[in-house]
């Protein structure tokens, strides 16, 4: 079975925006996702890229125009100014690998539900209550919030480091062997390259 290290942060509406095509990919070519959340102002920060905050603004203005089109062409709920953006991402990330190591839920359902907890529900993905919700919905033990916590900093730590060294600058960025490929646009090549047309 291929392996699809995949890169993503709650707080990126990107990675919301790529996952539900992202995992049918992956069943369609009975590929195995690996999530590995990463912190993306380190990730930048290591790799020259800007917060969005320092972005220009013409950029700033794109991205949300971008945003728009991209929700409406996915089907998918968006809140272009999400009431608790940037929240810190760590919680949710520690939530993810917990869950991702102890099984016995639905991982894909985690992980869209804590993106769109943020970037459609107006929810706080840094509060102990939205994670303990979205990991009982998924199938989940509760207790993941807090126990995964000692397993969930060093992983997220190892992720960003693992990840500047495959060549990840951004999130969503999706590798295969040697294959990289960055952002919820380029699901479909990720499609193509997994079938061999690519």
């Amino acid at each position: 079975m291929r392996q699809i290290d995949t890169y993503i942060s709650v707080i990126s509406p990107w990675t919301y925006l790529a996952l539900p095509r992202l995992v049918a990919v992956a069943a369609r070519h009975g590929a195995s996702l690996r999530y590995r959340p990463v912190d993306p102002v380190a990730l930048f920060a290591r790799t020259g890229g800007l917060p969005l905050a320092q972005r220009h603004e013409s950029r700033q203005a794109y991205r949300l125009q971008d945003l728009r089109r991209q929700a409406i062409k996915a089907g998918m709920p968006l809140t272009l100014r999400p009431a608790y953006f940037p929240a810190n991402p760590a919680p949710a990330a520690y939530a993810i690998i917990a869950a991702q190591q102890a099984g016995g839920g639905d991982l894909h359902a985690l992980v869209q539900s804590l993106c769109a907890a943020c970037w459609a529900e107006e929810r706080n993905v840094a509060d102990d209550e939205v994670i303990v919700d979205c990991l009982t919905r998924a199938g989940f033990k509760a207790s993941l919030a807090m126990s995964g916590m000692l397993l969930g900093a060093d992983t997220y730590a190892r992720n960003l480091e693992d990840g500047v060294l495959a060549g990840v600058f951004g999130v969503p960025f999706f590798i295969v062997g040697d294959e990289r490929f960055w952002g919820q646009d380029r699901v479909e090549d990720l499609d193509l390259f997994l079938a061999g047309k690519l």
